[in-house]
Parts: structure tokens; sequence; C-alpha cells
């Protein structure tokens, strides 16, 4: 029998749709504790200031004690799936499928402890695979990487061991003629070891696009702490590391006034997951790097 306490509680709480007297299913339910348990559906109502109508689906999954567990789904506001993503204890962990608006697999792989682990592909939006890597447990390039271009052909091919490129790297223009061949000695190139090579075939005419500089910099947030737990940042000079609340690197390289000047800031989304590294120069945006653990 509900106390007059619980049932005040269910009236008051929109979030709780649903709750079984048996226990057996419940829908957006919360515990007498506050906190989230059992199977929650969130949509657009629950998401106010987004692209989402109201009654339209933007989420779901399972909580426990408050943490989301298992399989989650995301949405984009066209109905396609955003994301398939795991949790374990609130964060990803295991196999992970982000994609594109359009539908078509953005990345995939497995995610655990914050970092990439196995194969892992990411895709053009055209469906073609952009990169072929691969992680040991630690979370670090380990044998055969592969770059692909739009059209599907191979840009560059080779080994990494401990998160270096190792042994012979080769490189191909976008026809598939070999454009270059590199030895790597603990991510060192042998300079000595160096071949180019001439296209034989006829290469793809692409439209020339300008890419005008950007100004924007890049500050410390309110939420960034120093490696020195529960310490925060007041006015950073020279160089420095910054994490985020889940103890993620955010930033890492050489600051003046709090600004980035020189170095690298790591973008991750609402799940934890690495999705950009961004270059800085002279406080300037210069593009994005390679993402690597």
């Amino acid at each position: 029998m509900l106390t007059p306490l619980l049932i005040l509680f269910l009236s008051i709480n929109t979030n709780a749709q649903t709750f079984e007297l048996n226990g057996k299913d419940t829908l957006n339910y919360v515990d007498v504790n506050g906190r989230k348990q059992g199977k929650w559906v969130l949509y657009g109502k629950h998401k106010p200031n987004t692209c989402y109508s109201i009654n339209q689906k933007a989420e779901e999954g399972s909580y426990k004690e408050n943490r989301k567990t298992g399989l989650w789904l995301e949405y984009y506001c066209n109905n396609n799936v955003k994301s398939k993503v795991n949790f374990n204890n609130g964060r990803a962990d295991g196999h992970a499928v982000l994609y594109f608006e359009n539908g078509k697999v953005q990345e995939e792989g497995e995610w655990k402890g914050n970092k990439w682990v196995g194969a892992l592909k990411q895709y053009y939006d055209n469906g073609q695979v952009q990169h072929e890597f691969n992680y040991s447990q630690t979370g670090k390039r380990e044998g055969e990487q592969v770059y692909h271009y739009e059209n599907g052909q191979v840009a560059v091919k080779g080994n990494f061991t401990n998160g270096k490129e190792t042994g012979v790297i080769n490189e191909y223009y976008e026809n598939g003629d070999k454009k270059a061949e590199k030895t790597f000695n603990n991510g060192d190139v042998d300079v000595a070891s160096i071949k180019t090579f001439d296209a034989k075939k006829e290469l793809p005419k692409h439209t020339e696009i300008v890419k005008q500089e950007t100004t924007v910099k890049t500050t410390v947030s309110k939420d960034e702490t120093l490696a020195t737990v529960g310490k925060a940042p007041t006015v950073l000079n020279g160089h420095h590391v910054l994490y985020n609340k889940d103890k993620q690197v955010t930033k890492d390289g050489d600051f003046v006034n709090n600004v980035l000047m020189s170095g690298k800031a790591f973008i991750y989304n609402e799940n934890g997951i690495l999705t950009r590294v961004a270059i800085y120069k002279n406080g300037i945006y210069q593009g994005d790097g390679v993402i690597e653990k």
C-alpha cells in the first residue's frame, strides 16, 4: 500500500510517468530518495529550447541508482538515431556507435575507461571508411592503422607501437598510386629513408576551397581544474594541463592570461567520448589533429 507521502511525491513529480506496484515495470521512475531508476524515455518536453517537438522521443535507456546503465539510444530531431552507447555506472563503457544525421554510421568501436580499445572505424558522411584504427587495452594505437580518402582509396597505411609510428609507413595518391614511403622509429621519421613518387595516373580534380583563418580563441572555463585535485585555475600563465569533472584532459598547452596560446583542446560529447582534438598556435585555431589516446 502506498504511503500518503509517496502518493504526494509521485503526483508532483512530472518525470514519473508510470509506476507499477508489483515493481516489474517502471517508466521514468524516481524513487523516494530522488534517484532515477529503471527504464527512462526522454521526450522533447524534457529538453526545452531544443528542436524536438513536445512528444518526440529524444533519448532512452535505463538508470540504476541515478546513473545510466546498459544501452542508451539518442535521436536526432529528424528521428534518426544519433548514438548507441553502452554505459556502466554512469559512464560510457563498451560498444559505441555514433551516427551522422543522415543515418549513416560516423564512428564505431569499443569505449572503456575513457579510451577507445580494440578496432575503431570512422566514416565519411557518404558511407566510405575514413579511418581504420587499432588500439591497445591501454588506449594507445597499436598494430596496423589505415587512413582513407573520401573516394575509398587508401591514403596512409602503416603500423604503430605503443601509440607511435614504427617501421615503414606508405602514403598514396587519391588515384591509388604510391606517393611516399617513410621509415619510423618510435614515432620519429628517418629522413634518409624518405622516398617520394610521382603519380602515374591522372589525379581527381577538386574544387579548391579557401579556408579563412579563424580568430576564435579558447579560454579556461569555470568547470575545468588543474592536475592538483580540487584546485581550480585562477589566472593561468605558462604550461598547464586542465581536466573536466570526469578527470579527462580538456586542454594541454601554454597559456597567457587564461588563453590557450599553443597546444591542444580536447572536445568530448555528452557521453564523455572524445570527438575532436583542436590545435592552437599563437592563440588561433589551426585545425583538428588526430585523436590519440
